[in-house]
């Protein structure tokens, strides 16, 4: 009889089932290291069971069933057994078949035919099955599988993009005897291939921008990061410009350089187009916040925790996704990302409560807190790519304020926006990729107070506990005459200690929302066409 493990991606632990009870959280637990030792590259395949109806035996997939059937009905026997119930991220984990496979993932996918959730605002049965891929490739890959096949479940992009999230984690500072192998991900039985490959691009994406927000920050300073851009977009057919501390100097991009100066390494700038239509088309800007390290300046963060501000440039990670993605996908229209790139470190030069800057409109903004730097970092830039692309949507991405985060938390992305359509649009899509956005008021009782000053026109904090919401007013009056967006992600962008979701980690870097900006481009090309 094969032997079995209880599975659960939620606790992201292995429980002996039917013994004593004991926590099995090493990669190769005792009972499986046979198999994994005597083949050498092992392989292991996930597969779905619905949630139990009523007191009927419970129904699993169609590919369950032609797995059941190669195995001569053990496993639909070993699940009843067992009592599985349909859990979503809860399930067994099966060895010793006879066959291709050395281990069987049997997930929970909740209710067959589950779908949008109006009080969720998430589609309910495309968000079970990323968990229940997650969960079964992430506890296939604890075991040492060097291949992972992965069930459909009735939608294999999803199916796609929970396991390649699961089984991807930053680990290039270990050494390489002790990394986590990353295992081979392949479609298992029947389903839409190409619905498959669209899923691992986005996931590949999004595993990109966690990349690179997660790599420490002395080895991601804004040179490294323009140079990662270019190995990552070039070969895709995405267009780099990288422009130098001189070009930014003569461009008058006073703001950024207020924030840039206090750090020895020298400031970047990131341009990147990519063109799926007619180069005449105006594209749609996206303006990522590239602060590489956010010390907070003179006005020093505390020093528990500010290690996470490496990833203070998920902003500009999320762009270098969207733009990969773009190009995979092929979308038909244009895109073209500014990323700022620089450190705001505490020196002699930095700068210092109380400066006030020029911007490229002639506004005075007043930098009375230094360590809101993000506004200040932005405003230039956002300004000259306006004038220099004509984009007909604006989208700036950073992670800006704490407001957000004391909000909504983990659990969405905070939007503000002009434009009705361009919400409606975010919400679709973050319900669809499951990783969902709240839109925020751009109240005039807002502008007001970070526009009524009296010894310069604009100030970077303004008053008021509301900080997300007085940065996209900030950042609002620098778009006068477009639509535009404005995409808070200090909640979602960095790590996330309190309930991640099951298919990202805990304490790392998420990349988030790389999937739900790229699924917008994708209805903004389908609407234009």
């Amino acid at each position: 009889m094969p032997s079995f493990k209880d599975v659960s991606l939620l606790r992201a632990s292995l429980r002996l089932m039917g013994g004593n009870g004991l926590n099995l959280g090493r990669p190769m637990v005792p009972a499986l290291r046979g198999y994994a030792t005597s083949c050498k590259d092992p392989k292991g395949v996930v597969v779905g069971v619905y949630s139990q109806d009523g007191d009927k035996p419970p129904k699993t997939t169609v590919n369950a069933v032609a797995l059941d059937d190669s195995l001569g009905g053990k496993l639909l026997t070993l699940i009843r057994e067992r009592g599985m119930d349909g859990t979503p991220g809860k399930g067994l984990l099966f060895s010793g078949f006879e066959g291709e496979y050395q281990a069987v993932a049997v997930v929970g996918v909740g209710n067959q035919g589950a779908s949008y959730n109006e009080n969720e605002e998430l589609d309910e049965g495309m968000e079970n099955v990323r968990v229940a891929a997650g969960t079964g490739a992430r506890a296939l890959q604890l075991q040492g599988m060097y291949e992972v096949h992965v069930d459909a479940m009735e939608y294999p992009e999803q199916a796609a993009e929970g396991a390649a999230l699961a089984v991807w984690r930053y680990n290039a500072n270990k050494r390489k005897k002790n990394r986590l192998h990353t295992p081979k991900l392949d479609m298992y039985g029947k389903g839409d291939r190409d619905a498959w490959v669209r899923g691992l691009f986005k996931a590949e994406s999004q595993n990109l921008a966690r990349r690179l927000s997660d790599t420490p920050a002395n080895m991601m300073t804004p040179s490294i990061f323009a140079q990662a851009a270019v190995d990552a977009l070039c070969p895709c057919g995405v267009s780099v410009e990288v422009r130098s501390m001189d070009w930014i100097e003569d461009m008058n991009l006073n703001s950024f350089l207020m924030i840039a100066k206090g750090s020895c390494e020298p400031p970047l700038l990131l341009e990147c187009s990519y063109c799926g239509t007619s180069p005449e088309d105006r594209p749609v800007l996206l303006v990522g916040q590239g602060l590489t390290f956010h010390s907070g300046g003179l006005c020093l963060k505390p020093k528990k925790g500010m290690d996470q501000y490496r990833g203070a440039m998920a902003g500009a990670a999320v762009c270098v996704g969207v733009l990969r993605a773009a190009a995979a996908l092929s979308l038909p229209m244009n895109i073209t990302a500014v990323m700022p790139l620089c450190e705001h470190m505490p020196s002699g030069m930095a700068v210092k409560c109380g400066d006030v800057v020029t911007l490229l409109n002639g506004t005075t903004m007043g930098i009375k807190n230094v360590d809101k730097a993000p506004v200040v970092l932005m405003a230039d830039p956002l300004l000259y790519a306006q004038a220099t692309f004509k984009p007909k949507l604006v989208i700036d991405i950073g992670t800006v304020a704490m407001g957000v985060n004391y909000a909504v938390g983990g659990g969405a992305s905070g939007l503000w926006t002009t434009s009705k359509s361009v919400w409606q649009n975010f919400r679709k899509s973050g319900g669809l990729t499951g990783d969902r956005v709240w839109r925020f008021p751009l109240f005039k009782y807002y502008k007001q107070i970070v526009n009524k000053n009296i010894t310069y026109d604009l100030c970077n904090t303004g008053r008021g506990p509301a900080s997300s919401c007085l940065a996209a007013a900030i950042l609002h009056s620098l778009v006068p005459c477009v639509d535009w967006a404005h995409l808070d992600i200090r909640g979602t962008g960095m790590t996330t200690k309190i309930n991640p979701r099951p298919y990202l980690l805990k304490d790392s870097m998420t990349g988030r929302p790389t999937r739900t900006v790229i699924q917008f481009m994708y209805q903004m090309a389908c609407a234009g066409q």
